[in-house]
């Protein structure tokens, strides 16, 4: 039985925050996001959050830091975006590899820090895979229902080569999150069991999908229980929801999802809805209120906050999340 899956049963584990979030803080200009390495190159890269590992490694390790200080147990690696398919928008799919590589081996070193600060309190690191910017499932093309941007083994091949780097940059576990379409997020999950089986090795898998709107589906049309059976023919780690809804208006598809699965339940919300600026207004307090509904009914193993939260919120959720009591989990499914 794996570390993370002991810790599971013992107590609610904590997920980070947005890095998106932080990262504008440091107001990066496109200088900085290029550095010296890039600094002649012909795209323009600012926005391109995951070079940051390559330009500002420095950066990204004090996020890591700062949501670790503030009682997270798992980090996300700076990898949103670290597929050849999402890097094409910078054409900078020949870095992928090394993206990634690198985003896990700043976050694998700074939870390594605080492990050994703290043996009592291990600290994991979970490889983000985001949705891409394809969908397989939809056509981007309104009168050509028909056309799809991208295949399914276009993904698999793509996520592939994602799944290795994090997996050689040593992450404890794989993030599939913000799934939008779950014909992508199957061809993730089918290019993660071909590296287990070529390699020989298990890792944990966390899948998280995104409901867009208050239609309770994804963007592909799937309700809460119908993702749920797409992907569960998989042995998971955990299933969950993020992004897209702040933590009051997810609950009602976290009580349906507790109710349905035998797996570990995630969930990382936004910080409320967003305002007419695209901004995140809910304080810290506002969504610990929230998160406290999910842990008294029992819902939740593993919490955390994607679009607009910072470390100040993974406190005030780390804080309420240590009083109460993980969301029992059959045995025998843990262990499968």
């Amino acid at each position: 039985m794996s570390h993370i899956i002991q810790n599971l049963q013992k107590r609610i584990l904590v997920l980070d925050g947005a890095m998106g979030t932080m990262l504008q803080r440091y107001k990066f200009t496109e200088e900085d996001f290029r550095g010296e390495r890039f600094k002649d190159y012909p795209t323009s890269l600012k926005g391109n959050n995951d070079l940051l590992s390559l330009t500002q490694p420095e950066a990204i390790a004090e996020v890591h830091r700062l949501y670790f200080e503030a009682g997270a147990d798992i980090v996300e690696t700076n990898t949103f975006s670290g597929t050849s398919i999402a890097m094409a928008d910078y054409n900078m799919e020949d870095l992928v590899y090394e993206l990634n590589f690198e985003s896990a081996k700043i976050a694998r070193k700074v939870a390594d820090q605080f492990t050994k600060e703290n043996p009592e309190k291990p600290r994991f690191v979970a490889g983000s895979i985001g949705p891409t910017n394809k969908t397989a499932s939809l056509s981007p093309d309104v009168n050509r229902p028909e056309f799809r941007a991208i295949t399914f083994d276009e993904l698999r091949i793509a996520y592939k080569q994602q799944v290795e780097a994090l997996i050689d940059g040593g992450v404890d576990v794989l993030l599939v999150e913000t799934i939008f379409d779950t014909l992508n997020a199957k061809a993730c999950l089918f290019a993660i069991e071909e590296v287990k089986e070529e390699r020989n090795i298990d890792i944990s898998i966390m899948v998280s999908g995104t409901i867009t709107d208050a239609s309770g589906r994804t963007l592909s049309g799937q309700t809460v229980e119908a993702f749920l059976t797409s992907i569960s023919h998989i042995p998971l780690l955990s299933v969950g929801f993020n992004c897209a809804l702040g933590a009051e208006q997810l609950k009602p598809y976290l009580q349906r999802l507790s109710n349905e699965t035998e797996f570990f339940t995630s969930a990382h919300p936004n910080a409320g809805l967003p305002n007419a600026f695209g901004e995140y207004d809910q304080t810290p307090k506002e969504m610990q209120q929230f998160i406290e509904d999910y842990l008294k009914d029992g819902l939740i193993n593993i919490i955390g906050g994607c679009c607009g939260t910072n470390p100040e919120h993974i406190k005030a959720i780390a804080e309420v999340a240590s009083k109460y009591k993980p969301r029992t989990v059959c045995s025998s499914a843990v262990e499968n």
